[in-house]
């Protein structure tokens, strides 16, 4: 489990095709790798995979068929920039909101704007997804824990801060970037919750 709140960008390193999947090398930028053991998840890009290997200044992950059809992670190649955050313990600070990092689908930026010194962007979702999103909810945007300030159609804004556009890969987002999307966990349960409600009724 994450809290959305990115701790460092780090860049891919090499990918290596392994039977139909691929193994990912990670430079990890200021992340402090002394903390990652074999075995450890880490959220790249708000999608939570395993270390399976340590390097002097990154790691290894692998990322199976299922995670590269649904998620933006089949689209990396060397060089590509990534936000990175450990897993959150029993005494990590809950900055953001609760992130598990399993990614519900991806969505495409449509619009950038400023707004003062923040910058605004609209991201088009999957029609599926949006029952989910709501005005002034949460959202996991590539691993970044954001606030929805709009919903309209299939498409829902967010608005970035300098802090977090200095931090995370936000900063490069253009009009049809794809991103990984998280919605809200306790929408998720709620609708569960509703639909065995609806049935035992």
């Amino acid at each position: 489990m994450f809290t959305g709140m990115v701790q460092a960008v780090g860049t891919v390193r090499a990918l290596e095709t392994c039977d139909g999947d691929i193994r990912l090398q990670m430079q990890a930028g200021d992340l402090d790798t002394a903390v990652l053991k074999i075995g450890d998840s880490i959220a790249v890009n708000g999608c939570c995979l395993t270390v399976v290997g340590k390097l002097a200044d990154g790691f290894g992950v692998d990322a199976s068929r299922e995670t590269l059809a649904l998620t933006t992670l089949g689209d990396f190649k060397a060089g590509t920039a990534v936000n990175l955050e450990t897993a959150l313990t029993l005494s990590t600070p809950l900055g953001g909101h609760l992130v598990i990092g399993h990614v519900d689908g991806v969505g495409v930026v449509q619009s950038r704007r400023e707004d003062a010194r923040s910058v605004r962007y609209d991201i088009e979702v999957p029609v599926e997804l949006m029952r989910y999103i709501a005005h002034k909810g949460s959202i996991c945007v590539d691993g970044v824990s954001l606030t929805v300030n709009a919903v309209e159609a299939n498409r829902f804004e967010v608005n970035i801060i300098p802090h977090t556009l200095e931090h995370t890969i936000m900063r490069d987002y253009c009009i049809g970037t794809r991103v990984n999307l998280e919605v809200d966990l306790l929408a998720r349960y709620l609708e569960r919750l509703l639909a065995a409600q609806t049935v035992s009724d």
